[in-house]
């Protein structure tokens, strides 16, 4: 179920956990076998509803408390304060203040990015594909969590398609690198190509945001979904939940 776990742990006892799933130990079958989280994907209903329950509870949640987007490539970035109601709004970023509300961010190829500010209580969840990257969403969320409060955010940035597997017309990775430079790449067999991730990396240091980069490329691995090896594949998840402090409420 996860690709990779951790909790991000403050001096005051407030924490954050935050987690990049993987393909296993769903109950979605044939290309989309077995965790796909992507409702608009061809997926039975009921099979991506138990699948994000699954992935809820694992986390420690209700499935009514898991927040995802609709995901649209742009930099927009919204706050959430409630999950579960209504249709998801058109984004790329969610932040949220909001203890035991977790934020979802589901990708395919594209570079999901956790946030995470503990001592200010802020987290948020990016999807930052080529065309979030040059565009600017990881900006654009990490100004809105400083509207919360957020100070000292720190970045875990999961599992994308390498730069290596990502070949592009030669006028695209211009394009993407004039934004980054960093996301200049060559593939496997000498093309074009972008580093989305690294051109992320890139622009979160920029910031002087410390960076928790989580190895592993999608069209490699047969554990995650990738759009661009498998069309019409299944989505996996980036999910953060910040936790309050242990004696609050008490």
């Amino acid at each position: 179920m996860f690709w990779w776990r951790e909790t991000v742990t403050g001096r005051d006892g407030r924490s954050a956990d935050v987690a990049f799933t993987d393909r296993t130990g769903g109950v979605s079958s044939g290309r989309l076998g077995s965790l796909n989280l992507g409702a608009l994907v061809g997926d039975d209903p009921d099979a991506v509803r138990t699948n994000r329950a699954t992935v809820a509870r694992a986390m420690g949640l209700a499935p009514h408390r898991l927040a995802f987007m609709h995901q649209v490539h742009g930099n927009r970035t919204i706050r959430t304060t409630a999950a579960g109601s209504g249709e998801p709004q058109q984004c790329d970023g969610q932040v949220t203040d909001v203890p035991g509300l977790g934020l979802a961010v589901l990708v395919a190829d594209c570079t999901p990015v956790l946030l995470v500010d503990v001592h200010a209580g802020v987290v948020g969840a990016v999807h930052a594909g080529r065309p979030g990257m040059t565009n600017g969403v990881v900006d654009a969320a990490l100004d809105e969590m400083a509207g919360l409060g957020a100070d000292a955010p720190q970045a875990f940035v999961g599992p994308s398609v390498c730069g290596r597997c990502y070949e592009v017309p030669e006028q695209m990775r211009e394009d993407a690198a004039r934004r980054s430079p960093e996301s200049r790449a060559v593939s496997w067999t000498g093309t074009p190509a972008i580093d989305v991730a690294s051109g992320v990396v890139a622009q979160l240091r920029s910031r002087h945001v410390p960076v928790t980069w989580v190895p592993g490329c999608t069209r490699e691995s047969d554990r995650l979904f990738s759009h661009r090896r498998d069309h019409g594949e299944g989505r996996f998840a980036g999910v953060v939940v910040l936790r309050e402090r242990a004696d609050r409420g008490a």
